[in-house]
């Protein structure tokens, strides 16, 4: 239950006219901040196999790439890989990173995963969007106002 993720994000992309290729990371009862949760949280093959799929029928020639909830190491490798294989297919790529990792003290994922955030996904961003638990986590940095904010944006 809840409008988040890809539930939240298509719709708008596609009115302000990108063409958008959902991939699911997640098939969840509900999104994370509920205290119970059940479904799925799909691992790296599933999306390896997508983009196996798309460069198969010569389909990569996206120009931007928007990544969110991920649930798993092998998942967030596998969005690694593909943010770096899209870049070569096409440079002027804008990827831009939600590092959906919690929120008011709060994990929504495994501790590892923050670290794992800070070693695959930060660099190759063009843009992040975490929210002031994330970008505290990201950063180490305390974000309690706008100057902090903006020094941990920096």
């Amino acid at each position: 239950h809840g409008y988040v993720g890809n539930k939240a994000a298509t719709f708008p992309l596609q009115l302000l006219g990108f063409d958008v290729d959902p991939v699911n990371t997640v098939q969840l009862s509900n999104h994370t901040g509920y205290p119970c949760i059940k479904g799925h949280v799909f691992d790296g093959s599933h999306l390896r196999e997508l983009l196996a799929g798309l460069t198969a029928n010569g389909l990569i020639r996206h120009t931007h790439l928007l990544s969110g909830y991920i649930g798993s190491q092998s998942l967030l490798e596998a969005v690694a890989a593909a943010a770096t294989q899209l870049r070569t297919a096409c440079p002027q790529l804008t990827y831009v990173c939600d590092p959906v990792l919690g929120d008011e003290g709060k994990l929504y994922v495994s501790p590892e995963l923050v670290e794992a955030y800070k070693t695959f996904l930060v660099p190759l961003a063009d843009m992040l969007t975490p929210n002031q638990f994330e970008a505290e986590l990201l950063t180490g940095l305390e974000v309690r106002s706008e100057l902090q904010a903006m020094q941990a944006a920096a």
